[in-house]
């Protein structure tokens, strides 16, 4: 789908001085998904994890005309059905003025694209139940709802519980 208004849509990897950057858009899409009060991230955390000696995600920047307007982060899952890797998508935001004009499409296009020459089998993401213009969306290129699985999570006291009661020592 050719993008709207002959928009041209740059997409790069981020570097390690876009981490303020994308703090900003994660703050923003988490407004957006009413998720804002879960927002722990800082430039530090971002910069460590994503740059860091164990680079644990990765960031594409997506810009129109030299000026940031969303990003998509990413990291390899694994499938052992398929005996592949795969990318999972955490985060595709952009931002509500420069939507409808296929930025949104043009980030997954890339993101499959990369997955692809990476030998993934799969793109996969969540998306909340309530934003129905992101399903539609996903739906409208191709994308299948998971609707057998329920998403699961061990976090805070649950996990260092959890974790606790493993008793022996750990090492990598």
């Amino acid at each position: 789908m050719p993008l709207a208004n002959n928009t041209h849509l740059n997409i790069r990897p981020a570097i390690i001085d876009d981490c303020p950057l994308v703090l900003r858009f994660i703050r923003e899409l988490a407004d957006y998904e009413q998720l804002l009060h879960e927002v722990i991230a800082d430039v530090p955390t971002l910069e460590q994890s994503l740059f860091g000696d164990t680079r644990h995600a990765e960031v594409v920047i997506a810009e129109s005309q030299d000026i940031p307007v969303g990003f998509a982060l990413f990291f390899h899952n694994y499938s052992t059905f398929l005996a592949r890797p795969g990318l999972y998508l955490e985060d595709l935001y952009i931002q509500p003025e420069m939507r409808g004009k296929g930025f949104g499409r043009q980030l997954l296009s890339y993101l499959a694209a990369l997955a692809l020459k990476r030998n993934c089998g799969r793109l996969e993401w969540w998306v909340l139940d309530w934003n129905q213009p992101a399903k539609d969306f996903y739906q409208s290129v191709g994308a299948e709802p998971m609707d057998d699985w329920t998403v699961n999570r061990l976090s805070g006291s649950a996990l260092e519980s959890l974790a606790a009661s493993y008793d022996r020592k750990i090492s990598l």
